[in-house]
């Protein structure tokens, strides 16, 4: 890393869909050193035509692209953003040891609560903090990815102070140029659960009833079945040690009416596409939070033994 009063930060996304796609983007639209990670007819979209995000109301394009596979990556960044799905995070890890050293700082941006910490087993003498996102983002096509709602806000952070960097700060510093809000997080741990409490209750209401998030904000059963959700994420936060300081409830309805109405979970999509899904680490683990932390949640265990039940694994 460069020396003097504003370090200058090689960052490196791993995973260039709804998520990698939209940070990695915004970042290098405002002329942060970025390096995506992709594969397939995306990887060779981006590298032809660049990286297009359609917005709601605007759009722009990314080009030139630094992108490539893992197999021809061999720089060493500063900075890793993992963005790929929680039942990826094997696949990648051979990687993430091969490109990264002490001074690497990554980040992992997953749905699934705890990854950062069951990452760094993985991965020991790097800095591995935690992360979350809010965001509806997908991949519309190769080289495109379009944005569902005007939300971006990413939110990283040390579990123990004692890890703390002064990079950190840099990271923070190049989020909030690039027009990302969030930032370095004071207590990770909350912010992480708090985005768990509203990702993990839509995916399972949206593949309960089959549903859109149009559906689940309209006052009625699925919303009911949603609120209830919540509140039992709350219930797990609170045995935890994380009290929340605002109406969750009411926080997570807005973020769901900021959204397009038609806008359905990755986690739906995945399911939908009959390929690997992260529902085991998003629905059926809060199942098992609840009995070591002893905190009943009804709602999701009735949700989860129906979709076992269904077949979903």
């Amino acid at each position: 890393m460069s020396t003097g009063e504003r370090q200058l930060l090689k960052y490196l996304v791993i995973g260039a869909g709804g998520t990698g796609g939209a940070i990695g983007a915004y970042m290098a639209r405002s002329g942060k050193d970025i390096t995506f990670i992709a594969r397939g007819e995306h990887l060779k979209a981006m590298k032809e035509k660049g990286l297009k995000v359609e917005l709601p109301d605007d759009e722009f394009v990314i080009k030139p692209v630094k992108a490539a596979d893992s197999e021809s990556y061999h720089d060493q960044p500063d900075v890793v953003f993992v963005c790929v799905k929680g039942y990826s995070l094997k696949d990648i890890t051979p990687f993430l040891q091969r490109i990264s050293d002490e001074h690497t700082i990554i980040i992992p941006i997953l749905n699934i609560f705890t990854t950062g910490r069951e990452l760094a087993k993985e991965l020991p003498g790097r800095l591995v903090t935690d992360g979350c996102i809010y965001v509806a983002a997908q991949i519309k096509e190769p080289g495109c990815i379009q944005m569902r709602g005007d939300i971006l806000r990413l939110f990283f952070g040390v579990r123990n102070k004692e890890d703390f960097r002064e990079e950190l700060k840099t990271v923070d510093a190049d989020l909030r140029e690039s027009g990302i809000e969030g930032g370095l997080s004071e207590d990770i741990k909350k912010d992480a659960i708090i985005k768990f409490a509203c990702v993990s209750p839509q995916g399972a209401c949206g593949l309960f009833y089959n549903t859109i998030a149009g559906e689940i904000r309209k006052p009625g059963e699925i919303r009911d079945c949603y609120i209830t959700l919540v509140k039992e994420i709350e219930s797990l936060a609170e045995a935890m040690g994380i009290r929340f300081e605002e109406d969750i409830v009411a926080r997570n309805l807005a973020i769901l009416n900021s959204v397009a109405p038609d806008t359905t979970t990755s986690l739906q999509r995945d399911v939908a596409s009959g390929g690997a899904s992260e529902i085991d680490g998003l629905i059926y683990e809060v199942v098992r939070l609840g009995d070591e932390y002893g905190v009943a949640v009804p709602k999701y265990r009735k949700i989860s033994e129906e979709l076992k039940r269904r077949g979903l694994k």
